[in-house]
């Protein structure tokens, strides 16, 4: 089965495992998605989302997140056909539009992404993700009025590290390293404590070849999550290529005598 269909039927294994007497209803799983989105867990979101679902299938948030789920893991395909499903439910609903669009954006589909990215804004919300993903289309598209979509974004919530590291994680996506370094230095500022927040800020400073502070934002994720599998890898591909680095000087230097 599909993950379409995993998302369908959810998960029975985890029902079974729930102690005695703890309850664990739309709002617990629904906490618990916006948690691993937050924590960067994206597949566990995944699930959280659809556990909500199975308790209501009116949430039009957990529609649209798992929508936004999908897009994170890359998988675009799966992303557009869940917004379709959603969208008959609520064909209206700016974010699920919006997300939508990315997921055509994405897919390489660029005029019907700017159609769906259009209809999001003249639904008439005005939330942050609603402009950062206009911003994701606009950059898809190479307009370079995406920037007046993020700036859009920030002014909405000008203190929310959250707004400021999926911004970041946009830019990178697309290759625009400069600026997704400042969205996560924006980011830090807002949120320190966060280890997505210095695994993002390494990403950026590596893509720059800032190898030096990269390789101490790696370090600072770890130390606020040991377990943080990406900062441990990124940590020591950072290494590996310092050891090349140094290995490729010395054999330089032994033939240039």
């Amino acid at each position: 089965m599909n993950r379409f269909g995993n998302l369908e039927f959810g998960s029975e294994s985890e029902d079974r495992s729930q102690s005695a007497g703890e309850l664990r209803d739309e709002k617990f799983y629904f906490t618990e998605a916006l948690s691993a989105f937050e924590e960067g867990h994206f597949e566990k979101a995944l699930q959280k989302f659809a556990k909500v679902l199975e308790f209501n299938p009116q949430n039009v948030a957990a529609w649209s997140g798992q929508v936004r789920m999908l897009i994170e893991l890359k998988e675009y395909h799966e992303a557009k056909v869940w917004a379709d499903k959603a969208l008959e439910s609520f064909p209206r609903d700016s974010e699920l539009l919006a997300a939508k669009a990315v997921a055509l954006a994405r897919s390489g589909d660029l005029k019907a992404a700017l159609a769906f990215s259009d209809a999001s804004i003249e639904e008439r919300g005005d939330t942050p993700y609603l402009w950062l993903a206009r911003g994701d289309v606009l950059m898809a598209r190479n307009e370079k009025r995406a920037d007046y979509c993020f700036e859009k974004a920030h002014l909405l919530a000008p203190q929310d590290w959250f707004v400021h590291w999926l911004a970041s994680r946009i830019r990178l996506f697309y290759q625009k390293f400069a600026l997704a370094l400042k969205l996560a230095q924006q980011a830090l500022a807002c949120d320190s404590t966060r280890c997505v927040v210095w695994l993002q800020l390494g990403l950026c400073q590596k893509a720059l070849g800032m190898v030096g502070v990269a390789q101490t934002s790696f370090e600072q994720a770890l130390q606020l999550n040991s377990f943080c599998r990406e900062a441990d890898r990124a940590l020591a591909e950072l290494k590996q290529v310092g050891w090349f680095a140094s290995l490729r000087a010395n054999l330089d230097g032994l033939f240039s005598r």
